[in-house]
C-alpha cells in the first residue's frame, strides 16, 4: 500500500469515528432531555371534590300550564230574545251581576194567567170558608132544637108529638150532612189554590232566569251573542243552543301537572313546587292542592293541581311552566357531586384519591339525588377525595397531583 493510499484510509477511518462520536453525543443528549420531561410530567393533575354533607332531595322536573279556577260556559235557562247584554270581552264581573236580560212575551203572558188562576182560587177558597160557616150555623140550630123536643119529649111523655122530634132529628143530620160537604169544599179549594200558587211559583222562576246573571266573579272571555239574538234554552237537547257567554274565574288559577305513573304514589297534599314561569322569567313557590289519586288509562299519569293567588293578574291562563316538585328530601346527608359517579347498570363507581394521591376505583351504593350531588350511602368516608371530569384520563393505581375544587376548597389547593 502506498503512502497516500494510507493517508487517504487514515482520513476516512478518523471521519467515520467523528461521525459515530457526534450521533451517540446527540442520542445521548435527547434521551437525557426526554428523561427530563418525563421526570417533570409524568404525574398528571386532577380536579377532586372531597365527600361532604349536604340537603339532597328528589326532584321532578314536568311541564304544564295554568287554568281557570273555574271556567264555563254561561247558558240561558229559558229560550228568547236578547234585549240587552252588558258585557263584553275582557270586562270583570262580579258574583251575581247580572249579564243579559231576555225578552219572552209568551212567558210573561203564562205568568200572568198563572197569577190570575191564584186569584180565582183564593176566592173560591174565601166563598167555601163562608159556606162552610152557614153550614155551621144552621147545624148550631137545628141541633139546639132538636135537642130541646127531645128533652122536653123525654120529661113528660105526649108532650110533644113524636113526629116533631123525629123531623127535627132529620134536620139535625142533614144539617150536619152539610157541614161535612162544606169542609170538603174548602179542603179542594184550597187544594186548587196549592196548584195555582206552585204553576205561578213555576212560572215566575221561569221569569227570573229572563235576566242572566254571573255565577261566579271572573272576566268575560267570550261573548257569542249580541242584543237581539235568539237564544235557545241551555236545557234543550237541541245543537243550535249555544251560550251567551264563557266567564273564567282568574283571580285564582291552578297550574295542572300530569305526574308519570312511577312516581305517583310519592305525590302528597302540601308538598313544596317551585315553579318557573317562562313568559315572566320569574320563580314562585306552591304547594300541592290536589290530585286524582287515579291514573289516566291512555297517558299513564296522574293528574295533580296546586293552586296560585292571582288577584295581581300578573298571571295568564294558557301560560306554560316549568315545575320542579319535591318529591323527597334528606337533609346533612353524605354527598357527591354527580360528575364523579360513572354507572353501569345498576352498579355505580367513583375514582377516589387516597392519602398518597393515588386513585383507587371503589364501587358505591347510592341514595337520593338532586341536580347537582348525590347521596352516597357506602363505599366512601366524608372528607374523602373523588376525581371529578373527563374520568377516561385516569386508572386505578395511577399516582395524580389533586387539585380540590369542591366547596370551600381554597382555589388551587392540592393534598
Amino acid at each position: 500500500m502506498t503512502k497516500k493510499n494510507l493517508i487517504f484510509s487514515a482520513g476516512a477511518l478518523l471521519a467515520g469515528g467523528l461521525l459515530l462520536w457526534m450521533w451517540i453525543g446527540r442520542g445521548s443528549t435527547e434521551t437525557a432531555g426526554l428523561h427530563r420531561v418525563d421526570a417533570d410530567g409524568d404525574i398528571p393533575p386532577a380536579a377532586v371534590a372531597r365527600v361532604q354533607r349536604h340537603n339532597v332531595g328528589s326532584t321532578l322536573s314536568i311541564a304544564g300550564e295554568f287554568k281557570p279556577f273555574q271556567d264555563v260556559d254561561v247558558h240561558a235557562k229559558v229560550a228568547g230574545y236578547i234585549r240587552q247584554i252588558y258585557v263584553d270581552v275582557g270586562d270583570h264581573v262580579k258574583e251575581g251581576q247580572t249579564i243579559a236580560v231576555l225578552e219572552v212575551p209568551e212567558l210573561a203572558a203564562q205568568l200572568t194567567g198563572a197569577e190570575a188562576a191564584v186569584r180565582a182560587a183564593q176566592e173560591q177558597v174565601r166563598k167555601a170558608q163562608g159556606d162552610l160557616q152557614r153550614a155551621k150555623s144552621a147545624h148550631a140550630a137545628a141541633h139546639s132544637a132538636y135537642t130541646r123536643l127531645k128533652q122536653a119529649a123525654d120529661s113528660q111523655a105526649g108532650l110533644v108529638a113524636q113526629q116533631e122530634v123525629d123531623d127535627s132529628e132529620a134536620k139535625d143530620l142533614e144539617t150536619e150532612g152539610q157541614t161535612a160537604s162544606a169542609e170538603a169544599e174548602i179542603a179542594a179549594a184550597k187544594q186548587q189554590l196549592e196548584v195555582a200558587e206552585a204553576n205561578q211559583k213555576q212560572y215566575a222562576a221561569m221569569a227570573g232566569y229572563t235576566r242572566i246573571v254571573a255565577p261566579f266573579a271572573g272576566v268575560i272571555t267570550n261573548r257569542y251573542a249580541d242584543t237581539g239574538a235568539l237564544i235557545a234554552a241551555g236545557t234543550s237537547s237541541s245543537t243550535q243552543a249555544i251560550p251567551v257567554v264563557r266567564l273564567a274565574e282568574t283571580s285564582k288559577l291552578r297550574l295542572v301537572l300530569p305526574i308519570p305513573e312511577s312516581v305517583a304514589g310519592q305525590i302528597r297534599l302540601g308538598d313544596p313546587v317551585k315553579v318557573r314561569v317562562q313568559a315572566l322569567d320569574q320563580e314562585i313557590e306552591g304547594r300541592v292542592s290536589r290530585f286524582a289519586d287515579s291514573l289516566d288509562r291512555q297517558t299513564r299519569t296522574m293528574e295533580t293541581e296546586i293552586d296560585f293567588d292571582n288577584r295581581s293578574g300578573r298571571l295568564i291562563p294558557g301560560m306554560y311552566t316549568e315545575t320542579r316538585l319535591s318529591l323527597r328530601e334528606k337533609k346533612n346527608a353524605l354527598t357527591i357531586p354527580l360528575e364523579a359517579i360513572s354507572r353501569n347498570g345498576e352498579e355505580a363507581t367513583v375514582l377516589a384519591v387516597n392519602a398518597d394521591n393515588v386513585v383507587e376505583e371503589r364501587k358505591v351504593r347510592l341514595g337520593l339525588e338532586d341536580s347537582t350531588r348525590v347521596e352516597v350511602l357506602s363505599g366512601l368516608n366524608e372528607g374523602e377525595r373523588v376525581i371529578i371530569g373527563n374520568r377516561s384520563e385516569y386508572h386505578n393505581g395511577e399516582k395524580i397531583k389533586p387539585k380540590d375544587v369542591s366547596e370551600g376548597a381554597r382555589t388551587g389547593s392540592e393534598g
